[in-house]
């Protein structure tokens, strides 16, 4: 096993430096002129070529490229365009942020789907399953920004309860936290809930019809025994693939989530960075993206270990 996690993080070389080109590449053929931007109405030929000067926008794009490749080998992921700051840093604070709406979205998620899911493959082709199966279509098929517009209209309208503006951490008012964090993780652990649910019903109705099924069933064993028992378990391994993807897509920033609740996360740091055509928030925050969802899929083919132990590496 620990050959086999020495040998994933290896090939993260090759894949991040991949990455790291790709998006280099693209956010300079993306028209616009920062420097431009910057100085607005004040721009003139020469603001700008000194602008692009002081910036080092004026060198070749394999040395800008060069440059930045080498700062990342230091840990040094840049500084911003617009306001001078270091870049990681705020990758990582705003990473946080996003990192406690996921937990929230998918404790929400997960605790529907789950639940929901066996009781339909137990069910199956019964009312109850009919409704799960409707439920989810809708999860999956509605956007969730729609979802949570009409959370915050049906509240606000119908009860005169909005969510707080001004965000704190957990860790410091966990009541207020919960209060801002509660609409975000509904409306994304809706569309969590939505997948799950339906690969752990197709997954455990496969399952139920193995031999093995049979012959736990022929032991005298409960029927809710021998489904949490032994079919849920040799049913989680597409279930985990599919959760770990949604967590690896929810911790690279949930964009349009956190813009619609004012959310301070790590996908409205990017955005804003592509508003403001700042290259190394754009660039510093994808590659930390990229990083954490290969990580994230390193995880789950660990824990398929621990799920069935046939699995060796």
């Amino acid at each position: 096993m620990g050959r086999y996690i020495l040998k994933r993080l290896m090939t993260l070389v090759p894949i991040i430096i991949g990455i790291s080109i790709l998006v280099f590449m693209i956010l300079h053929l993306v028209p616009g002129d920062p420097a431009s931007i910057m100085l607005g109405t004040n721009a003139t030929p020469e603001a700008i070529e000194a602008l692009n000067r002081s910036m080092g926008l004026d060198r070749p794009l394999i040395v800008q490229y060069l440059t930045w490749a080498s700062g990342l080998v230091q840990g040094d992921f840049g500084v911003s365009i617009h306001s001078g700051e270091p870049i990681l840093p705020a990758i990582w604070n705003r990473f946080l942020v996003t990192f406690q709406l996921t937990i929230f979205a998918a404790l929400i998620g997960w605790s529907i789907a789950i639940p929901v899911g066996i009781l339909s493959a137990v069910k199956a082709h019964s009312a109850v399953d009919v409704a799960g199966r409707v439920v989810a279509m809708l999860g999956i098929s509605v956007p969730n920004f729609a979802i949570g517009t009409l959370l915050l209209l049906g509240l606000s309208l119908y009860f005169g309860w909005y969510p707080p503006i001004d965000y704190v951490h957990f860790w410091q008012d966990p009541v207020e936290a919960f209060k801002i964090f509660i609409l975000p993780s509904i409306t994304m652990g809706i569309v969590l809930a939505a997948g799950i649910m339906r690969m752990t019903r197709s997954a455990l109705l496969e399952t139920l019809d193995k031999e093995f099924i049979r012959t736990a069933r022929a032991k005298g064993n409960g029927e809710w025994t021998v489904i949490i028992g032994h079919a849920l378990r040799n049913s989680t391994i597409p279930v985990v693939t599919i959760a770990g993807m949604q967590i690896g897509y929810l911790l690279g920033g949930a964009v349009i989530v956190e813009q619609l609740f004012s959310v301070p996360g790590l996908g409205q740091y990017i955005l804003d960075g592509i508003h403001q055509r700042d290259y190394p928030i754009v660039q510093g925050g994808v590659l930390f993206i990229a990083l954490i969802f290969v990580l994230v899929n390193l995880f789950v083919d660990v824990i398929y270990t621990w799920i069935d132990p046939r699995i060796k590496y």
